[in-house]
């Protein structure tokens, strides 16, 4: 698999083992890392703040024996690495413009691209950086001679690889604890992975702020945030440091290192086009920025061919792989889904709700969202009004769980069997009913829906669809039936987690018969029970068989419209995320399937009724999604058809 092709880049953060004032120790440490770390393919390596030297040198760091070290120590380094295609950052004293500086040494294939210096020198409690540094507003050349070389000099310089589309931006330690860091403005100017090159100390409770800035400001900048810091073989005198290294993405610790005993190193693959994807779909991420200096400067990496990703993909985003997270995540659903019918009832004045219950997974959800629901408002449940409409496919199990959950919840139970009145229609537009095509189909879901619309009418209530988001990426729905309601519940949640959200309110109830109940609904078959039961009076017609696994589906969703991902980097991740359960060609397949029902059910999308807005994915024609009903799909099975010959 190749890297950067598919928007990835893999990158590390160090932590060497060093004596402090010993520069050809600490770089011939620093080269065994590099020469480990290339093995792995690292194409960026970050090591901390003034590793050449050590940070705690203190006066030592203003004797030129160890400045003229620190530079012969690094050029050989630099030489001995020239062969490896790695962007490296360490950290060295910098002398320029009759002052000195802390800076962060870029180098590459034997060339220094660039030196950054720090911008925000500490100097309070145990920091003392001012007694030896200057800050980078004191700089007054834009380059420098440093290892025999001309290099660029300047905080605001931007690091380009032309190959991958790659830039990296740096800063150094104190930097990011200021209100606003520089690294703010090197994404705002491109920058898709930070650098940090630290020496921070550890103190009580220094770990989780810490680790909290890093997180947030990876996802303030919508970037990769790689932050190396000294490690344990730093002097001691007055502080201990703990080597706390990090790799962020867009908010996530992907990687973190502390106390490592030895000279180490941790990696990761960020997902580069991701992150560009973000800042493209989050328009207000480029406003008001101000004009500042920038330089770039270039370079080029080799393309990268891996086994396999370092990434966790989650075969399943829609859900939370935490336990207490995803009970957490369930308790949140349930309150917006519930706030937002409450409020639909409340402007409108209706106290008075409609569903219909078929014992499936939807009607379900959507029937324990109305209790909550009229929960909070403190309306009696009798005033929901839950609908069996038996049809030429209902199975007792299915029924039978209907009939359960609503008696045991207490709501004003309804059956109106559908059969005669199908036959009806079917002799009034001359269709033979043993004819079991989408005639046969659709017009039970339509008799139903207007059986639902009619009650509500009559009894002053509002309709409640049940749904879901999974469906109406599919345009599994019959345009005018189950594709209409007054407002629709479920509208923003994925059937995965629909299936998981019943289960959770099953482990919630005190009532056994309605657990038991939800603990079968949760088990049972996805259909919509339009075609007759089996021989044996099990459900015959199975969602799944054909439009595919929803848990595919959902992941297919989910990374097409929350990334923008192409299909071949989708199908590159279901790979990773469903090893072992599906192989290349089936998930192939299914995205065929999936694009073409995607593209073509756009029409039913475009009319829906008003619903709530759950996760970051949502379809609503007047938010989140806006698509031309008449689209052309070509392009995307174009290149999965391309990904199909070359498994011949």
């Amino acid at each position: 698999m190749k890297l950067f092709e598919n928007g990835f880049v893999r990158v590390g953060v160090a932590v060497p083992e060093l004596q402090v004032a010993n520069p050809e120790f600490n770089c011939e440490k620093m080269y065994e890392i590099i020469k480990a770390a290339s093995k792995k393919q690292v194409k960026v390596l970050v090591f901390p703040e003034l590793s050449v030297t050590g940070y705690t040198a203190g006066d030592l760091l203003l004797q030129s024996q160890l400045l003229q070290i620190a530079e012969k120590a690094l050029k050989k380094m630099i030489a001995d690495a020239k062969e490896i295609d790695m962007l490296v950052a360490t950290g060295m004293p910098v002398a320029a413009d009759n002052q000195l500086f802390n800076g962060a040494v870029l180098f590459h294939k034997g060339k220094i691209l660039g030196v950054v210096p720090k911008t925000f020198i500490p100097n309070y409690n145990e920091f003392y950086e001012k007694r030896w540094f200057s800050s980078s507003e004191s700089r007054i050349s834009d380059s420098i001679f440093l290892c025999g070389q001309k290099v660029p000099f300047h905080e605001n310089l931007l690091f380009r690889d032309i190959s991958s589309g790659l830039i990296l931006g740096v800063e150094i330690c104190e930097d990011l604890w200021m209100p606003i860091p520089p690294s703010s403005y090197h994404a705002m100017y491109g920058a898709t992975v930070l650098l940090n090159l630290s020496a921070s100390n550890e103190t009580v409770g220094k770990y989780e702020y810490r680790k909290d800035l890093v997180r947030l400001q990876s996802a303030k900048t919508m970037s990769a945030y790689l932050y190396a810091s000294a490690g344990q073989t730093e002097s001691t005198t007055d502080v201990v440091f703990s080597g706390h290294s990090l790799i962020a993405e867009n908010g996530t610790i992907l990687e973190e290192i502390r106390f490592p005993e030895a000279s180490t190193f941790i990696y990761h693959d960020i997902d580069i086009e991701r992150l560009k994807g973000d800042r493209r779909k989050f328009n207000t991420f480029m406003n008001k920025v101000e004009t500042r200096d920038y330089i770039f400067t270039d370079f080029s990496f080799n393309e990268v061919e891996v086994v396999q990703l370092t990434r966790t993909v989650d075969p399943h985003p829609f859900i939370p792989a935490n336990k207490e997270n995803r009970d957490e995540r369930c308790r949140e659903i349930f309150r917006i889904q519930s706030t937002g019918l409450a409020q639909r009832l409340a402007k409108s004045g209706i106290n008075k709700a409609v569903i219909g219950i078929s014992g499936g997974l939807d009607s379900t959800l959507a029937l324990l969202v109305t209790v909550e629901t009229f929960k909070k408002l403190k309306l009696p449940f009798k005033n929901i009004y839950g609908v069996t409409m038996p049809g030429f496919g209902t199975t007792g199990r299915t029924y039978q769980n209907a009939l359960t959950l609503m008696n045991e919840i207490g709501i004003t139970v309804k059956e109106i069997p559908i059969q005669d009145a199908v036959l009806q229609h079917f002799k009034d537009i001359g269709h033979d009913p043993k004819k079991k095509d989408i005639v046969y189909e659709n017009s039970q879901a339509r008799e139903r829906t207007q059986i639902l619309m009619d009650l509500a009418n009559e009894v002053g209530g509002l309709v409640i669809g049940t749904g879901d988001l999974s469906e109406l990426a599919l345009g599994w729905a019959t345009y005018n039936g189950d594709h209409m309601s007054m407002y629709g519940v479920n509208s923003g949640v994925p059937k995965t987690l629909v299936r998981y959200l019943v289960e959770w309110y099953s482990q919630t109830t005190d009532n056994p018969k309605i657990k038991d109940a939800l603990t079968d609904i949760y088990h049972t078959p996805v259909s919509p029970e339009l075609l007759p039961p089996d021989q044996e009076g099990q459900i015959a017609q199975k969602t799944e068989d054909v439009v595919g696994k929803y848990e595919l589906n959902d992941f297919f969703l989910y990374h097409m419209l929350r990334f923008g991902y192409g299909p071949q980097k989708i199908v590159l991740m279901a790979e990773h995320a469903f090893q072992g359960k599906y192989t290349k060609e089936e998930i192939i397949h299914w995205l065929e399937r999936f694009y073409r029902r995607f593209f073509t059910q756009q029409f039913k999308r475009s009319c829906l009724p008003d619903g709530v807005k759950v996760g970051s994915i949502n379809l609503s024609p007047r938010g989140d999604w806006r698509m031309p009903s008449d689209a052309s799909y070509e392009s995307w099975i174009r290149e999965l058809k391309d990904l199909q010959h070359t498994l011949k």
